[in-house]
């Protein structure tokens, strides 16, 4: 294995990351640093989230800014405000000990886009946002992108998944020709190849991690038998039994995750929901609960969980099977990350079995039947 040295990242930012506790490169990191620190071309990188994406193509951002030249340089657009920040942060983190000053601003809705436009204003070199509120500040002529050098689509099948498709072409289209374009995604849909087909080079350096495994190898996967009554029994026998863990339960639906929500309350445990119809404020509330540890498991719909990254979490459970195959990837994928070992586990009618089996089969993973 390399050293960071080795994939020729500077001694101040190699500082930082052991100050964050980040000594050896991850396998994506390894393979796509040397790549775009040459930065002379378009890039795809098929990583799962939690394989240390953000230092693979932050380090390469950080290494060519041109602190002299006050000017948006580079973009990173992500699907949630939560990863959007969760960017930011990183970059900053990173940028402790160099000698000239990186300026990262990163936007996104559910906030005053008033105050977002006051600090573009400023000396930015790096923009993280999400494609929604990037939009609207290009429309209103607040967003300056004339001497970008560098566009990264980070979790790109997400963006497309909660319908972001116009958005992102409208970008890539207003970005013009003379940008690099690195696109990261865990999946490869058919959007995607047209997204690569028609805005990227021919030439674009393809890496891809792990292969074969379209599901973490650390994920342990596990099916229970029961019926729709007796679903909330063996959630709460389940958490009783786990009562040192934490976790996320998903739900197909808004009303289902509230409902839970409610009755597990109700039995004493320390849960928080998230689902659709929230306030961005009531969403960023449970979060920071959930984060600092004072909520034990996380109750969601597909779509609210996207871009959740909390590290050491024991277990998801399915309350539902999901009805895309990519979202049992999303959601597994929320367990075992940065090389921890989870659980899986579904909650199954007799009926569903055949479901059971055709994820097995397209995913190549192997469900463990458990008996509560």
């Amino acid at each position: 294995m390399a050293s960071f040295s080795e994939l020729g990242i500077e001694k101040s930012y190699i500082k930082a990351l052991k100050e964050l506790g980040i000594n050896i490169p991850t396998e994506i990191q390894e393979k796509t640093i040397p790549v775009l620190l040459e930065n002379q071309t378009d890039f795809i990188g098929l990583a799962q989230t939690g394989t240390g994406k953000t230092a693979a193509f932050g380090l390469p951002i950080l290494h060519h800014i041109d602190t002299s030249e006050p000017a948006i340089q580079a973009l990173i657009l992500a699907p949630t405000r939560e990863l959007a920040q969760q960017i930011k942060k990183q970059l900053f983190k990173l940028t402790k000990y160099i000698d000239d000053k990186i300026f990262v601003e990163a936007v996104y809705g559910g906030e005053k886009i008033d105050r977002q436009i006051n600090n573009l204003n400023r000396t930015t070199h790096i923009v993280v946002a999400t494609p929604g509120r990037l939009i609207d500040l290009i429309e209103r002529g607040d967003v300056n992108l004339k001497s970008l050098k560098t566009l990264v689509l980070d979790e790109a099948d997400e963006m497309l998944s909660m319908g972001f498709k116009q958005e992102l072409n409208r970008i890539l289209k207003y970005t013009g020709k003379a940008k690099k374009t690195w696109l990261f995604s865990a999946t490869m849909p058919e959007e995607i190849l047209q997204i690569i087909k028609k805005y990227m080079s021919p030439k674009a350096v393809k890496i891809e991690v792990n292969k074969n495994a379209l599901v973490n190898a650390n994920i342990t996967h596990q099916f229970i038998k029961t019926s729709i009554k007796e679903k909330v029994n063996i959630i709460v026998d389940y958490l009783q039994s786990h009562s040192e863990e934490r976790g996320i339960i998903f739900c197909r639906t808004k009303r289902g995750t509230q409902n839970l929500t409610e009755v597990l309350k109700e039995e004493g445990f320390s849960v928080g929901a998230l689902e659709g119809d929230m306030q961005q404020k009531e969403r960023d509330k449970v979060m920071r609960a959930f984060k600092n540890k004072s909520l034990q498991v996380l109750i969601s719909t597909d779509v609210s969980a996207r871009g959740i990254d909390v590290s050491s979490l024991a277990f998801v459970i399915h309350h539902q099977l999901p009805e895309q195959l990519d979202y049992y990837t999303h959601r597994s994928g929320r367990t075992a990350r940065a090389g921890k070992r989870g659980f899986s586990v579904a909650l199954v009618l007799p009926y569903e079995m055949d479901r059971v089996r055709e994820i097995e089969s397209k995913l190549g993973i192997k469900f463990r039947e458990v008996k509560m």
